[in-house]
């Protein structure tokens, strides 16, 4: 007699033995008790999870002899000819190879006859998503109302390719893929009754490697029994089915965490030389990598990972060596560049540049850290101005507005007609005086330049250029900087026009608006240029501006430094 493989030798022959599908086998068990079985079935889910196997199971417990409860009896003439293949009531069809509507005429033809010694005649259409559209509108009406001696069971891998007309005749059941710590425990138990020992952490290697699927972790456990040893030991479980070790996936995430290139292509190097699929491995390496993630961020690892206890831990102390933003960074890397090795014709380079874009990327900065960098470089390049608040915090526009108001009162102080530099009001979007709300003049240039820049952009920004030297009902007095453009923009008679709006409804009455032109807007010390190109330097070199125009991607448009007053 051949050889019978342990994926038919062990397969359930009870709702009871099928592996971690209870949501289903629980439901068919109470329809069948309560005789509430639906004409029509679709069972859908992975490969190797039990669809065709519960299909057989429903089948004999439908016609099985026994009335005791919903479960199959396996004692009967039905249930033991199904489990043996031969049953005549019961009809197993694969739907590659009889998808045409001819056959579908065929089976239509023959459902009008009743079961040779059955209660059913049942359909079982395994792949019954490989049927073609002809054959699919040849099955409507017979699966919307079929004789009362017939039921349908379908079995596919790919609900979506099914006509939506079939989808709604159906009852639909969605098996799950099974976790490994499940396969693991059966494969276990198989091994005791085989008489073979094989240690856990081989189990978990071949579930693992089955992709949830019990029929694949059976032939692979088939496999590694072929060895004909009753002791296999793990070094043997790995040379037998290629599969790549846990260690050395870890050894190599050590080597790109650490950004050590020798030990990173040394490991690479030799699973490359031991026959391993370079795709298959960048796969593993980027699902490490989550888990890696996964760990580290989640508060219970061991519900969001499906992993041995042992490896959980492992995980654990290695994420504690590195921070969640470069590991993150690492992460994104290697997913971006998943579909050029998966695509590559060199996947053994594609990895390796891959390792080297991680090696040379800058360790990144959270966001909370960069805006309290940037906040620190503000108060440190600030200088004087730092325990001023910054603009559009400390200042207001009703503060502006009543500091205006003030201005135009009766009885109002005069304000001088040549301030000194150190009162001269510059209108750089805030520190120094024109973010002081107590200062009048600074309060009231401020409102004259927000209200033209709401309305007039570029004259607004080159507004900001300028100082206001004097200002009153009858006269306000603007120093511009001693620049051709800036100067003549603001002497045109149409600007000239709008400033004496903006002014009259600031400080009130018909003032006559002056530009005239001074170095630095009417300081002429030297030193304050000097120390104002420093801090622009000074800025621009800074750590954290680099950080952020990498992080953000931008560019660098402009630098405001906040004036410092000379006292």
């Amino acid at each position: 007699m051949s050889y019978l493989v342990l994926a038919r030798k062990y397969r359930p022959q009870s709702f009871a033995d099928v592996l971690e599908q209870e949501h289903i086998t629980r439901t068919l068990g109470n329809a069948i008790a309560a005789g509430r079985v639906a004409h029509a079935l679709l069972f859908s889910g992975p490969r190797g999870t039990g669809k065709t196997t519960v299909a057989r199971i429903l089948a004999k417990a439908l016609n099985c002899r026994s009335e005791s409860s919903a479960a199959p009896c396996n004692l009967c003439r039905s249930c033991q000819d199904i489990t043996a293949g031969h049953a005549v009531d019961v009809y197993e069809i694969d739907g590659a190879s009889n998808n045409s509507v001819d056959q579908i005429r065929e089976l239509r033809e023959n459902v009008k006859y009743m079961p040779a010694h059955s209660p059913y005649k049942i359909y079982i259409i395994d792949e019954v998503h490989m049927l073609s559209t002809p054959a699919f509108n040849a099955l409507l009406k017979t699966l919307e109302e079929p004789p009362a001696h017939v039921i349908f069971m379908f079995a596919t891998t790919e609900p979506h390719k099914i006509p939506i007309t079939i989808l709604s005749r159906c009852q639909r059941f969605d098996f799950r893929r099974v976790r490994v710590s499940a396969i693991a425990g059966y494969l276990a138990t198989i091994c005791r009754r085989e008489g073979v020992e094989i240690g856990p952490e081989s189990l978990d290697v071949i579930a693992r490697e089955s992709g949830g699927s019990v029929r694949d972790s059976l032939s692979l456990l088939d496999q590694a029994i072929a060895c004909g040893q009753k002791t296999i030991p793990h070094s043997q479980i790995l040379e037998t089915l290629g599969v790549i070790d846990r260690n050395q996936l870890r050894q190599l995430a050590d080597a790109l965490l650490a950004g050590e290139p020798l030990p990173f292509l040394a490991g690479l190097d030799e699973l490359f030389d031991r026959g391993h699929d370079i795709k298959k491995l960048f796969a593993d390496l980027l699902e490490y990598f989550r888990d890696l993630w996964v760990v580290q961020t989640s508060s219970e690892p061991r519900k969001a990972v499906d992993l041995p206890a042992d490896e959980i831990d492992a995980l654990q102390a290695q994420s504690g060596q590195v921070s969640s933003v470069a590991l993150q960074q690492i992460l994104d890397i290697l997913y971006r560049e998943e579909p050029i090795v998966r695509l590559s014709p060199q996947p053994k380079l594609a990895l390796e540049m891959a390792f080297f874009r991680t090696l040379h990327a800058r360790a990144a900065l959270s966001i909370d850290t960069l805006i309290r960098k940037v906040e620190d470089l503000r108060q440190e390049v600030g200088g004087a101005g730092g325990d001023r608040p910054p603009p559009g915090r400390g200042t207001s526009q009703a503060d502006a507005g009543r500091s205006a108001e003030a201005l135009r009162r009766p009885g109002a102080s005069p304000l001088p007609d040549a301030a000194p530099a150190a009162e001269t009001v510059p209108a750089g979007g805030g520190g120094g005086l024109a973010a002081d709300p107590q200062n009048p003049l600074a309060a009231a240039w401020q409102a004259i330049v927000q209200s033209v820049s709401r309305n007039y952009p570029s004259l607004g920004a080159n507004l900001k250029k300028c100082c206001l030297r004097h200002a009153d009902s009858k006269r306000v007095e603007i120093i511009a900087p001693a620049t051709p453009f800036i100067r003549s923009m603001l002497q045109r008679e149409k600007n000239l026009s709008l400033l004496k709006k903006v002014c009259a409804e600031v400080f009130g009455g018909r003032p006559d608006v002056i530009v005239t032109t001074a170095d630095e807007c009417g300081d002429s010390s030297a030193e304050r240029r000097d120390r104002h190109h420093s801090r622009v330097q000074e800025t621009l070199n800074h750590p954290v501006v680099a950080d952020a125009i990498e992080i953000f991607n931008g560019k660098l448009v402009d630098v405001q430094i906040r004036q410092e007053v000379d006292k």
